[in-house]
């Protein structure tokens, strides 16, 4: 069972906004059984429209459309359908006194747009938009289904999920497919290839694994396809406890976890207090940590010690330190977590020194070079980093790798 997604309007094609709504119905066909093909985003005209739908009719069995069912006169998407199909246009006496009870509801006068929106295909099945105005527009032609929907985010997710996605599954009933995701850091994709390479030669046909590389991060997804849903749990969960040995030391955590709520997790199960100080990055660590609802309880705070003469002043960098090993060095981010533990009295402190670019380098530090530190009490720990010239490509990896240092001087304690 194939699916095409077609996107319509000239803002997605001009970059002035992110067609975000293509990956979501993708990962929610997948997860249904139901491949999708084809990805394709056109214009407000209505000639684009009919040839992408025309196209998407001769090679997939659903179409999914969103966009252009607005009340503007941009918004074309049902005339081009409505021809399309060669029929006429009704009045939708339902569709319209639901629009004037929500204008109602908010005090607003109806426009003759809005009379003119309730006019629809008459060989449509309207979908109940309860988020919106515009309803989607359910049809069937040759044994295929064509959907078209709102292109508003949450108007079309709440049509997927309330009224396409349940009328998908009855009308094409497909094998169950099923995903596992392991979450790794610390290592590149084909480090982890090369180390899982004897799992995966011994999967069976049905399983495939995919590799998904981000920032410090790689996510691997085992998708399963089988008669029974039940018995393909059981099995991908079964391989997931066979993969665990090849990477364990990678492994942080799966399906949507986060590397920042994970971390958090483990110093509330510890019992540990964290704080940062951080030059290049300039908070973005702090930040990672603190939009995990609830780091109050383990995060005290963070020093933002940009210049030399904060290091100085309110960590107690030794100005020695800085004139003879520099701001980027060992020593610096040494001192900079004794400080930090003195002035925060947190349980682990780490701090980071680095050049994120793209000027600032020298031969002997070029851009790129970063110093993590952390410690407590008892001991601290130096990692140096040797990255790139694109700043925040730099402070976004040395972001992670710092929490993958948390999350390791976590498990050693």
């Amino acid at each position: 069972m194939t699916a095409h997604i077609i996107t319509i309007g000239d803002e997605i094609l001009i970059g002035q906004i992110i067609d975000t709504n293509s990956a979501w119905m993708g990962q929610q066909l997948n997860m249904q059984g139901i491949q999708v093909g084809k990805i394709v985003t056109v214009s407000d005209k209505q000639r684009d429209i009919t040839n992408a739908v025309d196209a998407a009719f001769s090679e997939a069995d659903i179409i999914l459309l969103t966009g252009g069912l607005g009340p503007t006169k941009d918004d074309i998407t049902k005339k081009a359908l409505t021809d399309y199909f060669g029929v006429e246009m009704r009045f939708s006496e339902s569709t319209y006194n639901r629009i004037q009870r929500l204008f109602q509801k908010f005090g607003k006068t109806m426009t003759e747009a809005h009379h003119e929106q309730s006019y629809m295909p008459s060989n449509a099945d309207l979908l109940m938009n309860k988020m919106g105005t515009a309803p989607g527009m359910w049809f069937e032609h040759d044994g295929k289904v064509l959907v078209s929907m709102p292109g508003v985010p949450y108007e079309m997710k709440y049509l997927m999920e309330a009224e396409v996605l349940p009328k998908l599954k009855n009308q094409f009933p497909g094998k169950p497919i099923s995903h596992r995701t392991i979450l790794t850091v610390g290592e590149g994709e084909s480090r982890i290839a090369e180390r899982i390479d004897p799992f995966l030669e011994a999967l069976p046909p049905n399983i495939k694994m995919a590799y998904l590389p981000g920032t410090g991060q790689v996510r691997l997804r085992m998708t399963g396809i089988g008669d029974d849903e039940n018995e393909l749990n059981r099995l991908l969960d079964k391989k997931v406890e066979e993969l665990k040995p090849f990477i364990s030391e990678f492994i942080f955590g799966f399906e949507k976890e986060k590397l920042e709520e994970v971390v958090g997790k483990m110093l509330l199960e510890k019992g540990k207090t964290l704080s940062t100080a951080e030059s290049c990055t300039g908070g973005f660590l702090a930040h990672k940590i603190t939009s995990i609802p609830g780091s109050s309880a383990y995060f005290s705070g963070s020093v933002i010690a940009y210049s030399n003469a904060v290091k100085m002043n309110q960590l107690q960098v030794k100005p020695s330190t800085l004139k003879m090993q520099g701001a980027v060095s060992e020593e610096t981010v040494k001192e900079m977590v004794r400080g930090t533990l003195d002035m925060l009295k947190t349980d682990i402190v780490i701090a980071i020194s680095g050049i994120a670019g793209p000027d600032g380098g020298t031969p002997e530090k070029p851009v790129g070079t970063i110093w993590i530190g952390i410690g407590d009490k008892k001991n601290t720990k130096t990692y140096q980093l040797n990255l790139w010239k694109d700043r925040m490509k730099n402070i976004e990896y040395t972001t992670t790798v710092a929490l993958n240092v948390i999350r390791k001087f976590l498990l050693e304690l």
